[in-house]
């Protein structure tokens, strides 16, 4: 759980970058959502979201009972709102999703920091971390 002055940290350091308000905030709210997400794989107490690869619907799985229940899809909208908030930063900056939710699931990295033929998984430590 981040504090409040965890928060308005993230949100300066986007606006210091080049970002408006409205975007930033709207990025949060995306890492937030990805965040929960990728909890949510990985699984809590009662059960876990799994894809089905052939369909691609989601399902809750209950580890309780063991069935599965469908249930939305919040990643792909995620990722769309992603991709259009980024619309506007495309030249200057790459967003990376994390899917390991031990830390924030997403980054936005600089694409000069990033070397001619390098892929951003390997530098996406060094960009903003967006929690």
């Amino acid at each position: 759980m981040t504090t409040t002055r965890e928060r308005y940290e993230v949100l300066r350091r986007l606006e210091q970058a080049g970002l408006t308000y409205e975007d930033a905030v709207k990025l949060r709210r995306i890492s937030l959502t990805l965040h929960r997400w990728h909890e949510l794989e990985c699984g809590v107490d009662n059960g876990c979201i799994e894809r089905d690869e052939e369909t691609g619907k989601v399902y809750w799985l209950n580890s309780t009972t063991g069935k599965r229940y469908t249930t939305r899809d919040r990643e792909t909208g995620a990722l769309r709102r992603l991709e259009a908030v980024m619309v506007s930063y495309q030249r200057r900056y790459a967003a990376y999703v994390q899917g390991d939710p031990r830390g924030a699931s997403l980054y936005l990295v600089r694409r000069k920091d990033i070397p001619k033929g390098e892929q951003i998984d390997r530098y996406y430590s060094q960009g903003i971390a967006i929690y």
